[in-house]
């Protein structure tokens, strides 16, 4: 099972108490599967083969890209299923099976079927459901010497709670340490995260809300049970509360503040 797997499978248990049989048929994966992500507290599983094997499909999946675009900028009356474009594919002479080819097309899917229009990110929240988080950057003395330092600023999406504290740079380490802080000064954490697309958590973006998320990210995410959703680039406004937060503080006069290497949370 992949990073991002794992942690939906915790979040459907954990945070929405569904059942193992009831997330197995959701997810379409195995109960022992669903048991081992549920029962260890690990957020990866790595599984080597002695041998890889070289499946059929390799040679046909350009050919399958294609008819997989095609289809889908056919008007929706007009689309295939996949099991007809799997008899296509067999009439061009592969003979693979139909397996591979349903994984290759929900993979394809994932990666480039997604629309823009219909993903979004909500501007009013209940309680417990999102926090917001950004980076900002001040200019301070510290231990006698003006410098600039990166300040992880969380908010939470319902009650507008925020956490501020400072660091030398914006590393993922510090990500990390910034959200364990932060969600201990919180007493609890909440069903998703929403964040810009930092180097420091997003890998790839794909069209809409599709992100390959960092690997390590993703683990920490997981851990906290937390789903972690980013905004769409140059629309700042998607986690709004956090970017006044950032404005706000600054404006405040926190930046004349002297601070000491002892002390740099607010």
């Amino acid at each position: 099972m992949i990073v991002e797997t794992i942690g939906q499978i915790r979040r459907e248990h954990f945070v929405k108490g569904k059942t193992i049989k009831e997330i197995a048929r959701d997810l379409g994966v195995s109960r022992n599967a669903v048991l081992k992500a549920v029962r260890s507290e690990e957020t990866s599983f790595v599984y080597e083969r002695d041998v890889q094997p070289q499946p059929k499909l390799g040679l046909w999946s350009a050919k399958l890209d294609d008819l997989l675009k095609t289809n889908v900028e056919k008007p929706a009356r007009e689309r295939l299923t996949l099991i007809r474009i799997f008899e296509d594919l067999r009439g061009l002479s592969y003979e693979g099976g139909y397996d591979a080819a349903r994984r290759y097309a929900r993979k394809w899917r994932g990666e480039h079927g997604a629309l823009a229009a219909s993903a979004y990110v909500p501007l009013s929240f209940d309680p417990g459901v999102a926090y917001q988080f950004d980076w900002g950057h001040e200019i301070v003395l510290l231990d006698g010497v003006t410098t600039t330092v990166k300040v992880a600023h969380m908010c939470l999406c319902h009650s507008r709670m925020m956490f501020v504290r400072a660091y030398p740079r914006e590393t993922q380490e510090m990500v990390f340490d910034a959200h364990e802080r932060a969600l201990s000064f919180f007493k609890g954490s909440c069903a998703r995260g929403i964040y810009d697309n930092m180097k420091t958590a997003v890998e790839t973006i794909f069209v809409g809300k599709e992100r390959k998320f960092n690997r390590r990210f993703a683990q920490m995410c997981s851990h906290h049970l937390v789903e972690p959703v980013a905004c769409t680039p140059a629309s700042g406004w998607e986690k709004g509360q956090v970017e006044n937060q950032v404005v706000v503080w600054r404006g405040s006069g926190s930046s004349r503040l002297a601070y000491d290497s002892r002390a740099m949370t607010r």
